[in-house]
């Protein structure tokens, strides 16, 4: 395979799933915006692990692809 078309498929492959990560950050940022800002301002460190098991399940996503 030639690295030309090597590039090509690499950037095919990158546009498929980029729109999914995009989305996905966004419910994360959305996530913390909505309900770990407002619960780690009242020191609730139950709230910081539940957004390390989100950003876990985000990192997961994110090799898997």
């Amino acid at each position: 395979m030639k690295l030309e078309e090597f590039g090509r498929k690499v950037d095919e492959r990158v546009n498929d799933f980029a729109p999914r990560v995009e989305e996905e950050v966004k419910k994360m940022i959305a996530y913390l915006n909505d309900e770990v800002v407002p619960k780690v301002r009242q020191n609730s460190s139950e709230t910081m692990r539940a957004a390390a098991v989100q950003l876990r399940r985000l990192a997961d996503f994110l090799e898997r692809r």
